[in-house]
């Protein structure tokens, strides 16, 4: 006999239908003002809500003589998209790609898609924004209309993993899943419960079925995953699309992997025919064939297994405000706040009662802490007017007392820069010396004092 459990008191907007915990007077859905009304939520049978995976009782058993399955990934034949993942798609796993409206989420999904189908890959792609004829016609400009992909237009939860368990696809994704909602759950799609709910089902089909499931999300105006972020911690793997949907590269980031690292970023450029991989990510934020400006400096930073050059960028002026502005993009504004108390008490540079705006070219962002030498030199660079080469490379971590401290992986860095043209690099003298690197000269400091004094010496 199946035992029922206490109601739960939740309550209603008779506006949106959306439920929440406790009364408010606006509805945080719809915005109405006291429309919120008690409301007795029965909670199904607990025979009735158990959703386990399935399959045998599993038995307590040692960690040692658990065996292994082997769990071969699934090539999405895009190098960049596979670095971020992992090396493929894992079987079974459940993928949740969030990103700002018009960066290129649906177009990443649907040229993947399209290629994987013509390598024999059984896929599904269900669209609860759009119809089939935009689908097609968003296809014709990627140039994959051709493909055998198949198109399911549905928001119902229950057809689509009905038509999903018949037609048994290798690779299943919705866009999105603010969309999708269950028939018989209270609120209107997109709502708390009905992504909590939708996301439960699909990643019980999921691993019950072994497909791999992809999830679009919505994002909000902070960036996030629109929704609770429970469903962040349902899904196996969170990507996060960045990037000014204005500018023609993309950043593709892994907030979460259990399949792989989660320090791996992919880079593509936005085109007439959809995505494309970048090989060499490092020239797209390097602008080469400008001659030598102050507040310019070239640095390294590592995502994951790939050191990646970028350029950081300063401007010192008057200010006209009573209060000096500090205006940081890419980079942490408490981290440059602490870059000019460092420049001013052991460098020397008295920036006073100066604006100071600072940023990663090419919109990147960045939060290794091995770029704080390169933003100092910058910002001193262009207050005493002295350009640096463009072949010169900074890198290094300050510490408050004004040393410069040692990174990480600091002969990977300087191989790659030699290998992109650089002859020059000041790096830390403490931790562990790279090795003489053919071609480069390798300027040790120990703090940000003995910095400033080279950068003086070129003038």
């Amino acid at each position: 006999m199946a035992t029922k459990a206490k109601k739960e008191i939740e309550f209603l907007c008779t506006d949106c239908g959306n439920t929440t915990p406790k009364w408010v007077g606006k509805c945080p859905f719809c915005g109405a003002w006291n429309t919120l009304k008690e409301h007795a939520a029965p909670v199904a049978d607990v025979a009735s809500t158990k959703r386990g995976l399935g399959g045998p009782v599993h038995k307590v058993v040692p960690l040692r003589d658990v065996a292994t399955e082997d769990t071969r990934r699934l090539s999405t034949a895009n190098a960049e998209f596979d670095r971020v993942l992992g090396g493929g798609l894992a079987p079974g796993s459940l993928v949740l790609i969030g990103g700002d409206p018009g960066i290129g989420k649906s177009t990443l999904v649907l040229t993947t898609l399209a290629t994987m189908t013509a390598a024999g890959v059984k896929s599904l792609y269900v669209s609860g924004e759009e119809s089939a004829c935009q689908v097609k016609l968003r296809s014709e400009r990627l140039n994959v209309s051709g493909s055998d992909m198949l198109l399911l237009c549905e928001t119902s939860l229950e057809k689509i993993i009905e038509q999903a368990k018949e037609i048994k696809p290798q690779v299943l994704v919705i866009d999105s899943i603010q969309t999708v909602y269950k028939g018989d759950l209270p609120g209107t799609p997109g709502s708390a419960s009905q992504l909590r709910e939708c996301t439960l089902d699909l990643m019980v089909f999921a691993k019950n079925s072994g497909c791999i499931t992809i999830l679009i999300g919505h994002v909000t105006k902070d960036g996030q995953i629109a929704g609770p972020r429970i469903l962040e911690h349902m899904v196996d793997t969170v990507v996060y699309f960045e990037g000014d949907r204005n500018h023609q590269y993309r950043l593709l980031r892994t907030i979460k992997n259990r399949f792989g690292a989660t320090d791996e970023i992919g880079v593509f450029e936005m085109t007439s025919h959809g995505l494309e991989s970048v090989a060499n990510p490092s020239k797209v934020f390097l602008q080469e064939g400008v001659p030598p400006t102050p507040g310019s400096v070239v640095c390294c930073t590592l995502e994951g297994s790939r050191a990646l050059l970028f350029e950081t960028q300063a401007l010192v002026s008057q200010t006209n405000f009573a209060v000096p502005q500090r205006v940081a993009a890419g980079i942490d504004p408490k981290r440059l706040t602490i870059i000019l108390a460092l420049l001013e008490k052991f460098g020397d540079v008295t920036i006073g009662p100066a604006d100071v705006f600072a940023s990663i070219a090419g919109g990147m962002k960045v939060n290794d802490a091995s770029s704080d030498l390169a933003i100092a030199l910058a910002i001193a660079s262009n207050h005493l007017g002295i350009p640096l080469g463009r072949q010169t490379i900074a890198i290094g971590e300050l510490g408050l007392s004004g040393e410069v401290r040692s990174v990480s992986l600091l002969d990977q860095r300087l191989k790659e820069a030699r290998r992109l043209g650089m002859v020059e690099a000041i790096v830390p003298a403490s931790g562990k010396l790279p090795e003489n690197i053919e071609g480069m000269r390798v300027v040790r400091v120990h703090s940000l004092g003995e910095a400033v004094a080279w950068l003086m010496d070129k003038k």
